[in-house]
């Protein structure tokens, strides 16, 4: 399928590594030129270096989404180098990873606000743009409850909620500017590194369990999610918006009406 991305602009935050890097390189497969950003220099040097090969444009930078003036300061340079933008993926997250008041706060900042300061310094480009997206990355932890005794797994949860919200309100304002806006949320995603390899080394009966709740019978992978993430992005989706799309598979095991 032709989805209609060759020559397009994308930023996408996080791009370094797990489902930011699988998004970040499939974009560059559809011939896609990128932004990206990530906190350690080096890496995003690595990952520049990696997507340039694909044929496309790619700027980088190590930049952190929680500094309220140089993160926007970056997407407007990075936009502008581009010579425009068709599409903004916020994929930034602090993650389960402090208990307390600090964890419920680097939460809200880097899950919350990162993704509002993205968007908004995004859509002055994207306003420009014939096919406008903005995806935002949450979780299915946003909409269920389970007993996990993990650090700061109760401010993730909440704030991912807080982020689908947020862009289904703005989706509504945005789609008569034609800004597409969609929530992707991933299950259990295994990579070298990641979450669920920490808890597969660490906590072997949730890893399990987890395998057990998904009724596909194993974790998903980050290119699984990266497909969804530019399928909804692209033109060929022209019609979808106000979405929080489940990647998962099946381990929300409701009727989703």
């Amino acid at each position: 399928m032709d989805l209609k991305l060759k020559g397009r602009k994308a930023i996408v935050t996080g791009a370094t590594r797990g489902i930011g890097l699988r998004i970040a390189r499939q974009f560059a497969d559809e011939g896609v030129d990128l932004g990206i950003c990530a906190r350690t220099r080096s890496a995003v040097d690595e990952t520049v270096t990696e997507l340039k090969k694909k044929g496309v444009n790619v700027v980088g930078d190590a930049v952190d989404v929680v500094d309220h003036h140089s993160y926007p300061a970056w997407i407007h340079s990075a936009a502008e180098e581009l010579g425009g933008l068709d599409i903004f993926v916020s994929n930034v997250s602090a993650g389960p990873s402090e208990a307390g008041e600090a964890g419920w706060r680097n939460m809200f900042e880097a899950d919350i606000l990162g993704a509002v300061r993205g968007c908004e310094a995004a859509l002055p480009f994207l306003r420009k743009s014939d096919a406008a997206s903005i995806v935002l990355i949450a979780s299915i932890s946003a909409v269920m409850a389970k007993a996990l005794k993990a650090p700061g797994i109760h401010a993730y949860g909440s704030c991912k909620a807080a982020l689908i919200a947020y862009g289904a309100q703005i989706s509504k304002d945005l789609a008569r500017e034609g800004i597409r806006v969609n929530s992707v949320s991933p299950g259990a995603i295994f990579f070298e590194g990641g979450p669920w390899d920490f808890i597969k080394q660490k906590a072997p009966a949730i890893y399990q369990d987890a395998i057990e709740q998904t009724v596909i019978g194993r974790l998903g992978t980050p290119e699984e999610v990266a497909s969804t993430v530019v399928f909804l992005a692209s033109p060929v989706s022209s019609f979808t918006t106000s979405q929080n799309l489940h990647v998962d598979g099946g381990y929300m095991q409701h009727v989703a009406f």
